[in-house]
């Protein structure tokens, strides 16, 4: 398997050099040259595999060139810090079916993907020597997850920016309260955008990132999309009781990470009938979707902070299916939204987004309205991104069809907007009781590309 920039300027690199590239050199996205097709009989034959074993069978199509046996084990290691057997148990909830994504360390759907990319680029560096400086930005749930997920381990280091006082206070502290000599956290007075702009500007300076050998952990890395296709095939495997049965997956995206991850499932064969694109209010996804208006906005702070976003990094991958694997149309869209803000779309084009995805916007008041009244009917407590995909479903999906939301974050890790919803708080699972009595460390500067650059270079580890 080889893999390919969405903006056509690398030659094909295997799955190794994919890991640790991250962002494709000429500004790209990595994507695999061909999507492998699941047949009908393999698909059936996968119902009864378990999470890893199921893990294995998915992720060994994409990494041929890492052996059988490692793979294995790579896999086993970074689902043995999970708390639940199943991984990412189904649970069957008001007619809708909740797909738990966050049994890992941090609590978030984030921790499926970061605790195998954390083994990976430490299996990958031990082989070559290398050493890896790990830069990355995030709205909430990444940022702790891949600290967890590469915390005290050996040749990496790794820098984390995060907006300031715009993450849930859990979020910040699953953060800064990993002390590790490798992590290096920085809270960026500015936005989520701000931060993934100085992360992207970092990433598209070659002689930089070559200098100090920059890694990604965002979902630009192709690892983290990968494994996140597992459980679309997990989810599907436990709640499809005919082999060819169509089922709508509704997930809370911000960034259309998780969402794709999906798409690839689809274009592998699995039987979904609609990715349901779920928004707060900023909700550029969404008008893409309903109305073809992607725009730059003004983000709006909001209960489901991991979704206060407007410039969505994935949706690149997307955009190279839309416009039928041609690397230039990628290109001459993303030179007019740099120069305008916004990108145009044909009838065409929009007829096609339709056919694969629904959208719904969820504002602050339905999904706080959608917590206490889930709780009241099920006794079961949503985190308020999860609330955002639960209504979206409730609205969209008809009372026939096999609806699974994804759910991606531990309610505690939003106590506050829990509690204001339901009126009581969240109990705190193990992880968290006492975090923050904990020692914490963090750097807070200004979103300035030059100040973070030069915070890298005085903390990071060069390479010999």
């Amino acid at each position: 398997m080889k893999y390919i920039s969405t903006r056509g300027g690398i030659a094909p690199v295997g799955f190794r050099e994919a890991v640790m590239m991250g962002l494709a050199t000429d500004g790209g996205l990595l994507l695999p040259e061909a999507i492998p097709v699941i047949d009908r009989a393999t698909l059936a034959s996968w119902k009864g595999l378990s999470y890893q074993e199921l893990a294995f069978r998915i992720i060994s199509l994409f990494a041929d060139d890492i052996p059988a046996d490692d793979l294995r084990r790579l896999i086993d290691r970074s689902y043995a810090t999970f708390t639940h057997p199943e991984i990412t148990p189904v649970v069957h909830q008001d007619g809708l079916y909740i797909l738990e994504l966050f049994h890992g360390p941090t609590l978030a759907f984030k921790d499926v993907a970061l605790q195998l990319l954390g083994n990976l680029f430490e299996y990958l560096l031990h082989e070559s020597g290398q050493k890896l400086n790990i830069v990355g930005a995030t709205s909430g749930d990444t940022g702790s997850a891949a600290i967890h997920g590469v915390r005290g381990k050996e040749n990496i280091n790794i820098f984390i920016l995060h907006p300031q006082g715009k993450t849930s206070p859990i979020q910040a502290l699953q953060m800064t309260t990993v002390t590790d000599p490798n992590v290096h956290n920085i809270a960026a007075r500015g936005t989520f955008d701000d931060c993934q702009n100085i992360v992207k500007a970092l990433f598209n300076d070659l002689a930089f990132k070559e200098e100090y050998s920059l890694g990604a952990v965002n979902s630009i890395n192709w690892a983290r999309v990968l494994a996140q296709v597992v459980y679309y095939f997990y989810a599907w495997c436990r709640v499809s009781g005919q082999e060819n049965e169509q089922v709508v997956f509704a997930v809370p995206t911000g960034n259309f990470g998780d969402i794709f991850a999906g798409y690839v499932a689809k274009r592998m064969g699995l039987p979904i009938d609609k990715l349901l694109l779920a928004t707060n209010e900023n909700n550029i996804l969404s008008r893409f979707i309903a109305h073809g208006d992607y725009s730059v906005g003004t983000v709006v702070s909001t209960v489901s902070p991991s979704m206060d976003i407007q410039v969505a990094s994935n949706f690149e991958r997307y955009l190279f299916y839309l416009f039928g694997e041609e690397p230039a149309r990628v290109r001459q869209a993303f030179a007019d939204f740099a120069a305008s803000g916004r990108m145009e779309f044909t009838e065409a084009e929009m007829a096609r987004v339709r056919e694969e995805f629904l959208t719904r916007s969820v504002n602050q008041a339905e999904t706080l309205a959608t917590i206490a009244a889930f709780h009241a009917e099920t006794g079961y407590l949503l985190d308020p991104h999860t609330a955002v995909g639960v209504k979206a479903a409730q609205d969209a999906v008809a009372p026939d069809r096999i609806a699974v939301c994804l759910a991606t974050a531990h309610p505690a890790k939003f106590g506050e907007a829990v509690e204001k919803a339901t009126g009581t708080a969240p109990p705190l699972p193990a992880s968290l009781q006492g975090i923050d009595r904990l020692p914490s460390r963090c750097e807070v500067m200004d979103a300035d590309l030059e100040q973070v650059r030069r915070f890298i270079i005085e903390n990071c580890r060069v390479q010999p």
